[in-house]
């Protein structure tokens, strides 16, 4: 099927909904979340650090520099694909996305050296850390506006209910009939389940359908908003932080946002925390192995952590509609950075599900409020582009954390090192975020004359 006559599918299938055609966005974004998005995620991969390294006698820094170096490569891509996003739409990089996702599993089914394993892992992981981390909410919000946190919530629970499943899906895998036949068969659900749907379906933003976005209330009546926290709330940040201008949301261009303060904040803050969240979940499991706890117990708190991001999801965008989104950010941070050191402190499995549960609280409100202030601060209209710059930040965060943790695990033989600095990172990042204020919105050619 062409783009014209899949275009035309969607259209009259929009009329014919019942329902706002961003849902049907949102729904194969939660389809993409719960397959592709899963596989290459480092919280699946805990869960095979140590039967793969035990067998093929890897260590686990060389193990973990597989997820760094898929960073690295994707900081290169990720500007590239905002541009994409924001000319084309995610619908065909979703479900090539997921193509790669599935292949490069099944193919790390059969790998036995090091750079056979990198050779797939890495394409794989560049793949999850650019085009699927930016697709995703970039698709979302250029759909939403009034119902933004809802719609990134709910494929946050996606995600988290993904991240919950998978791991402790492919833990099953490994102990009935090893690791190889694991990837095997994440690989092939997600080429059943990520591929179609957003291919068909997708359509970049609502007026490309002749739709209208779903609109803020003030947009409509002029009106104000009670419930608004002064000065910083979501409207104030869609206006740019000003009462004067709430007829529409904010259109920064990329060398626009570059020139504001609190671009550089919000990429230096998704750096710290997001190091904070690769590193610590993928070498969680190993970390309790490590202190005693049996495999399968292991990994049952990595589903712990994953399933917590889904409620998490709802608690933190309750609380983005009553609170300012720099402020929620600080206060995800600091859970985080709770859970880091409660894990570092965990050696028996109550606590140890204790500190999963606060880290996933704190990482689940990270990922959906991130997203949230990328497009509340900067608008829809260059979204994907300037999410890909910034994007290369928090990138480079994930690649980090792992490496980190992997190398001085093997140095000292201890995870507290590692567990230590990150819960240092996450305190310090959500202390700086307090100052990301709303970027005053750019003057128009018009205005300016």
């Amino acid at each position: 099927m062409n783009e014209s006559k899949a275009g035309s599918m969607r259209i009259r299938l929009a009329a014919w909904l019942p329902f706002y055609y961003g849902w049907v966005i949102v729904a194969n974004t939660v389809a993409v979340s719960f397959s592709a998005r899963t596989v290459m995620a480092v919280a699946t991969l805990s869960v095979f650090v140590v039967p793969m390294t035990d067998q093929l006698g890897w260590s686990r820094g060389l193990f973990s520099g597989a997820v760094s170096l898929g960073g690295l490569c994707a900081v290169f891509v990720v500007p590239f694909v905002g541009r994409w996003i924001d000319r084309y739409g995610s619908g065909t990089l979703l479900a090539v996305s997921s193509v790669l996702t599935g292949v490069c599993a099944i193919g790390i089914s059969m790998v036995s050296l090091p750079w056979a394993f990198y050779s797939l892992y890495v394409p794989g992981r560049m793949v999850f850390a650019g085009p699927l981390e930016l697709s995703i909410p970039t698709a979302i919000s250029n759909w939403f506006i009034r119902r933004r946190p809802l719609g990134l919530a709910i494929e946050a629970m996606s995600k988290g209910a993904g991240l919950a499943v998978m791991p402790l899906a492919a833990q099953l895998m490994i102990s009935g009939w090893g690791w190889r036949t694991a990837w095997v068969a994440m690989g092939l659900f997600t080429l059943a389940v990520g591929v179609l749907p957003p291919l068909l379906l997708m359509s970049r933003r609502p007026e490309d359908m002749g739709l209208e976005p779903d609109p803020d209330p003030k947009r409509e009546t002029g009106g104000s908003d009670s419930n608004q926290a002064p000065g910083d709330g979501r409207n104030a940040a869609m206006s740019g932080g000003t009462n004067s201008d709430t007829a529409s949301e904010p259109e920064f261009t990329v060398s626009q946002a570059l020139k504001t303060r609190t671009f550089w904040m919000l990429s230096i803050f998704a750096a710290a925390t997001f190091m904070v969240q690769a590193g610590v979940s993928l070498h969680q499991v190993p970390h309790y192995i490590n202190q005693g706890l049996p495999g399968a117990l292991a990994a049952i708190t990595a589903g712990v952590y994953a399933f917590s991001q889904v409620p998490a999801g709802v608690i933190w965008a309750w609380l983005s509609q009553r609170a300012p989104v720099r402020v929620l950010l600080a206060c995800a941070a600091f859970v985080a950075g709770c859970g880091a050191i409660a894990t570092a402190a965990s050696s028996t499995l109550m606590w140890a599900l204790v500190a999963s549960t606060i880290l996933g609280l704190g990482i689940g409100g990270l990922h959906l409020l991130v997203r949230l202030a990328w497009a509340d601060y900067y608008g829809r209209k260059n979204l994907g582009s300037i999410r890909g710059v910034a994007h290369s930040f928090q990138v480079a965060g994930q690649g980090m954390g792992p490496l980190v943790a992997g190398f001085m695990f093997d140095a000292t033989g201890s995870y507290q090192l590692p567990l230590m600095i990150f819960t240092v990172a996450a305190f310090s990042a959500g202390v700086m975020v307090l100052g990301a204020t709303p970027p005053k919105k750019p003057l128009t050619v018009a205005a300016a004359a």
